[in-house]
């Protein structure tokens, strides 16, 4: 089962790297790389709902750190955008154990509203700061090269599946992120330290999710606060990873596909009809929590981790889970 697992990787692998090889198009190796993105941003932020049980409403922070970081790096102190990358996930990093040594000491609500505010406020830091740009945003040197983003962007995210799929689905580690998540009370009674154990939690999500951003500045050549630290961010990441299925690595990955897939679709057709993109995203949202508890890979396999663990972490039944997600996706209608 195994060596099974690590063929389809490697065949999916090599049909993505010779994507680049059959078509120069731009359009067509933006939309993929894009898709890339998503997929690394759904399945950082499943670490902590579906591996962790703490709903984190404030995913995108550590992204638009991420491009920040570069674009400010690059502009204003002449770096390479290399160097500007570890630089990036550090930062998101950092930002994760300030932010997490007091936020993750709360539960269910509490922390999900405090990772929200958490998002907010540095919005509100990005729209003040001159270093920043303020309202006006940053724009960065363009590098007109698609081959090369497609490449980064893949080999970045599939570096991270196979850190994260190593950490918690081989190593000590994930044993101990599961313990956590399924019996905080019992895993303390073991020796284990919760703030610890899910500060690094925090940060494994936030690394990563940090490095896309940088990615994303360089590649997009232009940032404000509305682009890179939006609700719409953590927003799209959450459908994807509860509706690909919380709690596994394939699950997320299948749920930004799909999803990326309908919002390319919906965009190319109805770009005239922002308004209903943003009610579909809500209804996909409480549709699956109602319909497909598990996400769609949970429902196809049987497997039930992702809503239990989601339910133990946060300590909240069913049903003021599934009001808890409808709530926020509902956001936006």
């Amino acid at each position: 089962m195994k060596n099974k697992k690590t063929l389809i990787f490697c065949a999916i692998m090599a049909v993505l790297l010779i994507i680049p090889l059959f078509t120069s198009d731009p359009f067509v190796l933006r939309i993929v790389t894009e898709c890339f993105m998503w997929v690394g941003m759904a399945i950082t932020w499943d670490v902590m709902a579906g591996y962790t049980g703490y709903l984190n409403f404030g995913h995108a922070s550590f992204f638009g750190i991420g491009a920040y970081v570069t674009a400010i790096l690059m502009m204003k102190y002449g770096w390479s955008f290399a160097a500007t990358l570890p630089a990036a996930g550090l930062a998101a990093g950092l930002a994760a154990v300030i932010a997490g040594l007091p936020t993750l000491r709360l539960r269910g609500a509490y922390f999900a509203i405090a990772t929200w505010a958490l998002q907010l406020a540095i919005m509100q830091v990005a729209l003040v700061l001159n270093i920043t740009g303020g309202p006006d945003g940053m724009r960065l040197p363009p590098f007109l090269h698609p081959e090369f983003f497609y490449y980064l962007m893949l080999m970045v995210v599939a570096a991270t599946f196979l850190l994260l799929w190593f950490l918690l689905e081989r190593a000590p580690f994930g044993l101990k992120v599961k313990a956590m998540r399924e019996d905080e009370s019992g895993a303390m009674a073991l020796g284990l330290n919760p703030t610890l154990i899910k500060t690094e939690a925090f940060v494994l999500s936030a690394v990563p999710a940090g490095v896309f951003g940088g990615i994303y500045a360089y590649w997009i050549t232009f940032i404000d606060p509305a682009s890179v630290l939006a609700d719409i961010i953590t927003d799209q990441a959450m459908v994807m990873a509860v509706f690909g299925g919380l709690g596994t690595l394939i699950g997320p990955v299948i749920g930004a596909v799909l999803v990326y897939a309908f919002k390319t679709y919906f965009w190319a057709y109805l770009s005239d009809y922002q308004v209903l993109y943003l009610i579909i995203l809500g209804a996909m949202i409480a549709l699956t929590v109602v319909f497909l508890p598990n996400g769609l890979w949970g429902t196809l396999t049987g497997y039930t981790g992702g809503k239990k663990s989601l339910k133990k972490g946060v300590g909240l039944d069913d049903a003021s889970v599934d009001d808890t997600v409808e709530k926020k996706g509902a956001e936006h209608v």
